[in-house]
């Protein structure tokens, strides 16, 4: 899988711009605030439908503009594909609230930000991401989250529906502070959301087997062997395959009056948790930065190869300026990652980012991406 041409019309910085990477590696770089991230995050936005930096599409939009315009031409075993996403603000978008969005697969438009997954599979790797391991547990939450929907589409549809039934029971506990709830109302939206986090649940308990493995592997390698990973499930409520379930519901049965005092629902899949180990030591609580990176590196680096593995063909790495956080031995393993697929990297410097490669090297400035003389010399 490869982008074939990226192109931004009104995009954050970019007034219009287009870009044809190569199929290998392809280092962006420039000056802090240069644009060079906007590029990578107009990629992430057409494979999942958001931006990886802000839940507002507003921010998108270049400064004083009404719109934006981001289409991907991709290449996959299947075929070519074209994703197309147009953005809108201000007045346009409040005389028609459902086109502040438009989302277009090869022409044609699609209701729904979960029809783009599978079409271009995307890594992300940010500076934000060394923190996966030390972070809060949304952010684990949101790694599992993010791969399912692009490991298996059909997961977008029962996160959502497992987020819509939270929101309705939530807006339903608030209301007891002033108004006694109905319990059949209540018992209604329990068994929904026990439903609905059941099939959550299950996918995060088979994600987290299939990529266990690869990421112990990983990170053996990573450590020359000194050091064992160990990542797992860590469900908020008892798991049991069959019985999951009832063990959702068990659990808002007795948070019940806990619900009702915090005002929001304090069980459930919502609450769930990774976790990432060391032989019996936690990671997460007594492990040194440099362990904390090597193990989020590990992970990340997993799913990549979890993702070539599961849907036959690599996915496009975007590398956002995060050689620069880690050591020389980190960078290797990282880079070596990115021998057999499209890698979009970020950079400040040319210098260690791309020495010894064969990376085709663009210049980010002033709105503009130029690719460098002596890898074409061709300005896009």
């Amino acid at each position: 899988m490869r982008i074939k041409k990226l192109t931004l019309n009104g995009f954050r910085s970019y007034s219009h711009m287009e870009l044809t990477p190569e199929n290998g590696l392809n280092l962006l770089y420039g000056a802090n605030a240069a644009g060079k991230t906007n590029v990578l995050e107009a990629v992430f936005l057409c494979a999942l439908g958001r931006s990886h930096r802000t839940s507002r599409d507003a921010e998108l939009i270049g400064h004083g503009l009404s719109g934006a315009y981001v289409g991907v031409e991709v290449e996959t075993q299947s075929g070519a594909r074209l994703i197309e996403i147009k953005l809108r603000c201000g007045d346009d978008a409040a005389r028609s609230p459902r086109d502040k969005k438009q989302i277009f697969i090869d022409r044609q438009r699609v209701g729904s930000a979960g029809e783009l997954l599978g079409v271009l599979n995307v890594v992300m790797f940010s500076p934000e991401d060394l923190a996966l391991v030390k972070a809060s547990p949304d952010v684990r939450r949101r790694f599992m989250d993010m791969e399912l929907c692009q490991l298996r589409p059909a997961y977008y549809r029962k996160a959502a529906m497992y987020n819509a039934s939270l929101r309705q029971r939530n807006a339903l506990i608030k209301e007891a502070f002033s108004d006694p709830i109905d319990p059949e109302v209540l018992d209604m939206w329990n068994v929904q959301l026990a439903r609905t986090g059941a099939e959550v649940m299950r996918s995060r308990r088979e994600f987290m087997d299939d990529i266990s493995t690869i990421a112990s592997d990983m990170h053996r390698r990573l450590t020359g062997g000194r050091e064992q990973l160990f990542v797992s499930y860590e469900p908020n409520v008892r798991f049991d395959e069959e019985e999951a379930e009832y063990a959702i519901l068990d659990a808002l049965a007795a948070s019940h009056d806990e619900d009702i005092r915090r005002g929001y629902t304090t069980r459930g899949p919502h609450r769930d948790d990774m976790g990432i180990k060391l032989g019996e030591t936690d990671v997460k609580v007594y492990g040194s930065q440099g362990q904390q990176r090597t193990a989020a590196l590990s992970l990340k680096l997993s799913e990549l190869a979890l993702m070539r593995g599961a849907v036959g063909e690599s996915p496009v790495l975007l590398l956002d300026d995060v050689l620069s956080e880690l050591d020389d031995e980190r960078q290797r393993a990282l880079m070596e990652s990115a021998f057999d697929c499209q890698c979009l990297m970020t950079a400040t410097g040319v210098e260690s980012a791309a020495a010894g490669s064969t990376a085709a090297v663009f210049r980010v400035q002033n709105g503009a991406v130029t690719r460098e003389a002596g890898a074409g010399g061709q300005t896009v």
